[in-house]
């Protein structure tokens, strides 16, 4: 299937790891030009080696905070102008609802949730006025099953749903696209990261977390859920706009 993306641009943010560099792979073998951004230095360095050696496509890196407004400002600025923007960057930290203090919940919310936020504030506009572009919003499944264990990101990915939905309903009419995706569990070290809160939590041995990973259905590979993106990214979706699609192997469902 021609999905017709060679010699776009994309931003990719947490782009260096998981499925954002999974995303980054997938739309760099369809021709796509990249700006990857991400806060840790290293990785971003050794992610950008990466797809240069592999792709014959352009690739820029970008160290910067992405839970600061003034980064994100700067970021859209100095990578100009895109035709996919795929918000990814954002770990909310698992808990419950007593155990997540005001701060941190703030701070996880800063990153994700108005990271997310501000930068469709700031490449929305910019697409609308040249009548193009995509905006893929990786949000995660606890929007579809919220879990007290998971308060702070159940509620986040919510709000993120609700965005998704009210933009992607409104920007078509300027011949921009916004769409979400709801990946469930999938194999990247942030997985591991919240089993292992999860196992601390349940078992009292955070070294117990493989226990915890589900068997039936079993998580996601990162390159599963970036091959969603890529579609939705192509012209091949071009009447999908507001609305989130869970890639979870069904599990939502039951």
């Amino acid at each position: 299937m021609e999905l017709n993306l060679a010699g776009k641009r994309a931003l990719i943010t947490g782009g260096s790891r998981g499925i954002g560099l999974a995303c980054a792979h997938g739309l760099a073998a369809e021709g796509v030009h990249l700006a990857i951004a991400a806060r840790t230095v290293e990785p971003l360095k050794a992610a950008t080696r990466a797809l240069r050696a592999t792709y014959d496509v352009d690739v820029s890196s970008h160290s910067c905070d992405l839970a600061r407004t003034e980064h994100q400002a700067a970021l859209v600025d100095v990578v100009g102008p895109i035709d996919i923007l795929v918000n990814n960057a954002g770990a909310i930290p698992g808990g419950t609802l007593d155990a997540i203090d005001e701060k941190e919940w703030r701070a996880a919310w800063d990153l994700k949730v108005f990271g997310y936020i501000n930068l469709c504030r700031l490449v929305l506009p910019q697409m609308s006025d040249r009548g193009t572009g995509v905006i893929i919003n990786i949000i995660g499944a606890a929007a579809d099953r919220p879990s007290a264990d998971y308060i702070a990101g159940a509620a986040g990915n919510a709000a993120l749903v609700g965005l998704t939905k009210a933009l992607g309903g409104s920007a078509p009419r300027s011949g921009v696209r916004v769409v979400g995706i709801n990946p469930g569990l999938t194999l990247t070290a942030r997985l591991e990261t919240l089993l292992r809160e999860s196992a601390a939590r349940r078992l009292g041995d955070a070294e117990r977390w493989e226990e915890l990973i589900p068997r039936d259905p079993a998580p996601a590979t990162a390159e599963q859920v970036a091959d969603v993106v890529v579609f939705l990214a192509s012209e091949r979706a071009g009447h999908v706009s507001g609305t989130t699609l869970t890639v979870d192997g069904g599990s939502s469902a039951r």
